[in-house]
């Protein structure tokens, strides 16, 4: 996943010159739908920054477009109560665990996807078994791909619960009003996910154990 800009909903709208959203929404759905372009100018950064954490790095600009095409056929459902980037960035989002819903249909991905170095670096990492040589190569691009392998064996809604909360560092209040769930969804989902993505990590490192997984109906009682 490429690094970008948080998906931070207070910072989702910020100061523009001319026409106000609600006026260019307006217009949009008057007919003009050229007017659209004037959104897509400001709030490009906002969803490329979202889709950025949440979708692999050759996905991005396919998921992006989805999030603007989504955007434009349900302008009609802007309710304008809110501002228009927080509306934007929840579609933002909701295409995000799509796109990986899909995905999950696939099936979980196999240790044989990591490249040779993310094993090299796995293996260099077990020899060492020093934190602060872990520590030292938390950052380099082979512990992302070892991350983003373990992401991809979680279910879509843990891995959105867990990105957003402990790797964006929303809080859970936020990642709820993005997602759409309750806030007690949401802080259920972000403490078993995070515990579910440590033990994935651990048995990637060969030092994880068996643990009773939740169901899918237990996760979504609490929906």
């Amino acid at each position: 996943m490429a690094d970008a800009t948080p998906a931070v909903p207070e910072r989702a709208d910020l100061p523009h010159d001319g026409p106000s959203d609600v006026d260019i929404v307006g217009r949009v759905l008057d007919g003009d739908s050229n007017a659209y372009e004037t959104l897509i100018h400001r709030y490009s950064r906002l969803v490329f920054g979202i889709v950025g954490k949440h979708a692999p790095r050759d996905r991005v600009d396919e998921v992006a477009q989805d999030v603007f095409v989504e955007g434009f056929r349900s302008l009609g459902s802007f309710s304008q109560k809110g501002p228009f980037g927080h509306w934007l960035a929840k579609i933002a989002v909701r295409c995000c665990y799509n796109f990986w819903r899909e995905r999950h249909r696939k099936g979980e991905i196999p240790i044989g996807d990591l490249s040779e170095e993310s094993v090299e670096w796995m293996d260099t990492m077990l020899s060492a078994r020093s934190r602060e040589a872990f520590d030292r190569e938390a950052a380099s691009a082979e512990a992302r791909e070892v991350l983003d392998h373990a992401l991809g064996r979680l279910s879509p809604e843990d891995r959105m619960v867990v990105t957003l909360v402990h790797l964006d560092g929303l809080s859970v209040k936020e990642a709820a009003a993005l997602l759409g769930w309750s806030t007690v969804s949401v802080k259920v989902r972000a403490h078993r996910s995070r515990k579910k993505l440590r033990q994935i990590i651990l048995q990637l490192f060969g030092e994880g154990t068996e643990e009773d997984e939740v169901t899918d109906e237990e996760s979504h009682e609490t929906r």
